[in-house]
């Protein structure tokens, strides 16, 4: 079976970053976008991003524009937008696609039970996030809705920070 660590992404620098780099940490996944209602949540990963970092956590968000073309920017100007104007520490990698005909072997993977024997969920929106054990196993997602300060999933990151 797969898992998370068989893939990578694709830093801004162009570089691949192999998600193997992740093992044994528990990873929220999360496709973002600039130009969203859902944008604030920015705020809110970091925060989770800063409280569970040093307890084994990362947070993986991966900008796409398949909904409404909320996420206009690439590159530097992407980059920056989380960097400097959303204060985001955590890893941000290149635009892909995390739905449709065009979308990433990671998001097609995430996505389909028949691939990750536990998930079967699509992205509806921007901000969709996907749980994964310290086995790079996904164990859960969270709609766009659900904010990363929710106690179903902060109690679900502590579960699994400390199995």
């Amino acid at each position: 079976m797969q898992t998370v660590y068989d893939f990578h992404g694709l830093q801004f620098n162009g570089e691949k970053k192999s998600l193997q780099d992740y093992s044994g940490k528990v990873l929220l996944i999360v496709n973002t976008a600039s130009k969203c209602f859902f944008t604030k949540q920015f705020k809110s990963l970091e925060q989770l991003y800063q409280k569970y970092r040093d307890q084994g956590f990362e947070i993986l968000a991966f900008p796409s524009n398949d909904f409404h073309e909320q996420e206009p920017m690439t590159g530097l100007q992407l980059e920056t937008f989380c960097r400097i104007q959303q204060q985001v520490t955590f890893p941000i990698f290149k635009r892909i696609h995390v739905v449709g005909d065009y979308c990433d072997p990671l998001f097609r993977f995430l996505s389909d039970k028949n691939l990750n024997g536990r998930v079967n969920v699509k992205p509806l929106w921007n901000f969709h996030k996907y749980l994964i054990n310290k086995q790079g196993e996904v164990v859960d997602y969270f709609y766009s809705v659900t904010s990363p300060q929710a106690k179903r999933v902060t109690a679900k990151i502590e579960k699994l920070i400390t199995a």
